[in-house]
């Protein structure tokens, strides 16, 4: 062994000491508080005391809990016992892309920076966990929820998900990965009981919650509202065995706000904090609420009866306490930081990074700014805020920059004309206000403009008011709201130089797409937002996002939809999973189902070759690596940044498999005229399926097909190995 190999191994030795006895101190400190608590202070530690905190115990200085909404950006400051704003004047913050945005980045390292900068902003607010990232599965496209979540892929989101963990927890605020698990649409959330295949389940909807434990090392975890097999996620029996056993979490499982049903359940399967259930307190202030909660007083009755043994209650306690220690009890945890210039200019990188050009006809993009382009700017979404509404993603923004303003802002000699075109009304939770405008002249507003102009950008897409990209309740149409589809056609009568900015998060028929220029998808984009938007449409940012999720030509392309109701979105009381494992991409492509726009998706102003692709040898053993090797070289007029993804399917596979996986991809920024040497590597044991007949991983010997290309649709050269 070389003197630098020695040097490191005993470093490493050393650092594992230090964490094996800083872990043994830990819990012997643990051991010694809980032998202090009485049993009426442990289990106050089990549940909340108001709307977003848990009680410590005052007599011993050990300190609340307290958590906030949400991924995007730290929620304004919530009353006491109910949902309306406190009105604090100070509690505006930096509001980050959605993460479908973050997503569509396929960039881990600028995920990391998200957790970091958010997670500062959070602990500035003195929030002790941060309720998200979410990873639940993009199964549906009429999810109202999709905009918060990752995608369809379960590697995908394992990815992008642990460094977003590492970076907020880097400040001493926990990280809540949400919500364990399966719930993939809003209709019917709190109740509606989904029966998958064990083997859909390991291989789809859990990889991403086990790369969260396993490898980000998460503090705390939401439960899911609905039920699996009969039984509440927030208690449920064999999920608790999953999480906490096979995947030895050592965090604290929190309930989504009012998703624990059931004091037994809940005692003996898995639940340690139980937040917002539905007594007095979720609605008033009113003496002790708080102690009917399930983990609460009726929870002391059964330990005092005998009925439920004190080892379940200190097992929650020591969870709890050791994410106290981590968080609201760790002294050594900086201050944070809020609304200053990096974290802008972070949201900024990711929304640009995340925006995804869906098509160019004759380089319609970018646009330059000459005094002689007259350019229209038409659509509601171009100066409607999006930081507004979308339930408890909602945020409180110091600044939002619109895209007209964006636009403005960077085109000092092209003459801007807008029109709003259409109106969709207020964004208000759990219900929908209508729009106040005339219609009519709106269109007709917007159709003048788009005589006038050489150019024509549309602004549409969907918001985040109730039935569209919003928590409790989902879409009731594939196509766009409000009119939008014939508005973008009488359009593009009067102006064939037409092009659609669609901001949403999620996809959306698109009956227009053959008759329009060019089609950017823009997410909800944040503070940033505008700025980010006229980066790219001007050149200054060449894009470079991926579709983290399929967009089908029709909804009855979509897997979940094509089995009928029963699997989308049931019948109110079960829901079957039909499709199994053949979940977005993976349905199109076994079924040959050409989508609108595919997984991986997305164009830039430069152009990519991607050659000499080679895998390091044929045959491979159990737990050995693969390395794939390509060249990528910008052939183009701009540097950019080209994603390379690798799939590989399994040709004659004992059990359904689908045509082709994503296991592996790298983001690559390349000057104009240069070329980059790329490694992926992929382990042997990521190619296993989840054998239903053993109920554990099962690699198959034999041949296996390795897809190289730059999207799930676009594949370059296919390679072939073999497992023995």
């Amino acid at each position: 062994m070389s003197s630098l190999l020695l040097i490191n191994a005993k470093v490493n030795a050393q650092q594992i000491t230090v964490q094996n006895n800083s872990n043994q101190y830990l819990e012997k400190r643990i051991d010694s508080i809980i032998q202090q608590l009485t049993l009426e202070e442990k289990v106050a530690m089990c549940h909340a005391q108001s709307k977003f905190s848990s009680p410590g115990v005052p007599r011993l200085g050990i300190p609340e809990i307290w958590m906030s909404d949400g991924p995007h950006g730290v929620r304004g400051e919530i009353n006491w016992d109910d949902w309306g704003y406190a009105g604090w004047t100070n509690d505006s913050i930096t509001a980050f892309p959605a993460l479908t945005c973050l997503a569509a980045t396929f960039n881990p390292k600028l995920s990391k920076k998200y957790g970091i900068n958010v997670g500062e902003e959070a602990r500035y607010r003195k929030k002790d966990v941060l309720l998200g990232p979410g990873v639940n599965i993009y199964r549906t496209p009429l999810n109202g929820r999709n905009f918060e979540y990752m995608g369809e892929d379960p590697y995908l989101a394992s990815k992008m998900v642990v460094p977003y963990i590492k970076g907020v927890q880097t400040n001493g605020v926990a990280a809540c990965v949400k919500h364990y698990v399966l719930n993939n649409q809003e209709l019917w959330r709190d109740h509606i009981n989904v029966e998958v295949s064990d083997r859909a389940l390991h291989e789809i909807y859990l990889p991403a919650f086990k790369a969260a434990v396993q490898e980000g090392k998460v503090w705390s975890l939401m439960s899911a509202y609905n039920q699996y097999q009969g039984q509440y996620c927030s208690h449920n029996e064999k999920l608790n065995k999953i999480l906490k056993e096979d995947w030895k979490f050592d965090g604290a499982l929190i309930t989504d706000w009012g998703a624990t049903h059931n004091t037994k359940e809940a005692a003996l399967y898995g639940l340690d904090i139980e937040m917002g259930t539905g007594t007095d307190g979720l609605t008033m202030s009113t003496k002790n609420a708080y102690d009917y909660y399930y983990l609460a007083n009726p929870f002391l009755e059964l330990l005092k009866k005998g009925d439920i043994d004190e080892s379940f209650l200190n097992d929650k306690v020591r969870r709890i306490l050791r994410l106290m220690h981590r968080t609201s009890m760790n002294k050594n945890r900086g201050f944070g930081k809020i609304n200053n210039q990096e974290h802008l200019d972070v949201a900024r990188e990711i929304a640009t990074e995340g925006i995804v050009l869906l098509k160019n006809e004759n380089s319609f993009f970018p646009i330059k700014d000459n005094k002689n382009i007259t350019i229209a700017v038409i659509g509601e979404n171009a100066t409607r805020p999006m930081t507004i509404g979308g339930g408890s993603s909602e945020l409180k923004a110091k600044h939002e920059i619109s895209p007209l303003d964006g636009l403005k802002a960077r085109y000092k000699n092209a003459t801007i004309i807008h029109a709003m075109g259409y109106e969709s009304g207020p964004s208000v939770y759990a219900k929908v206000l209508p729009a106040k405008l005339d219609a009519e002249k709106l269109k007709n507003e917007a159709l003048e403009v788009a005589s006038k102009a050489d150019i024509v950008l549309f602004f549409g897409g969907l918001n985040k008011s109730h039935l569209q990209d919003c928590e409790g309740g989902d879409r009731q149409s594939y196509g766009l709201p409000f009119a939008q589809d014939d508005l973008i056609n009488d359009i593009i009568k009067v102006n064939t130089n037409t092009s659609v900015i669609l901001v949403s998060g999620n996809a959306v028929e698109m009956p227009w797409h053959n008759k329009t220029k060019a089609i950017i998808q823009t997410w909800y984009l944040g503070s940033q937002a505008g700025l980010a938007i006229a980066d790219i449409i001007s050149g200054d940012v060449n894009p470079s996002g991926k579709l983290p999720f399929s967009f089908p030509k029709k909804l009855q392309d979509n897997a979940a939809h094509s089995f009928g109701k029963i699997s989308y979105p049931g019948d109110s009381i079960n829901q079957i999973y039909k499709e199994g494992i053949l979940v977005g991409y993976r349905w199109h492509d076994t079924k040959k189902i050409k989508p609108l726009f595919a997984f991986g998706e997305g164009l830039s102003y430069t152009t990519f070759n991607i050659s000499e692709i080679k895998v390091n040898k044929k045959i491979f053993s159990k737990n050995e690596e693969i390395k794939i090797t390509c060249k990528v070289t910008n052939t183009g007029t701009y540097d950019g940044s080209e994603v390379v993804q690798v799939y590989i399917g399994k040709p004659k596979s004992k059990v359904k498999r689908a045509l082709k996986e994503l296991k592996g991809f790298q983001k690559v920024f390349i000057n104009k005229g240069e070329a980059k040497d790329l490694e992926i590597t992929i382990n042997t044991n990521d190619l296993a399926f989840y054998d239903e007949s053993i109920s554990n991983w099962n690699l198959e010997n034999g041949s296996y097909e390795i897809f190289v290309g730059n999207a799930s649709n676009n594949i370059i050269s296919n390679l072939k190995i073999k497992i023995l």
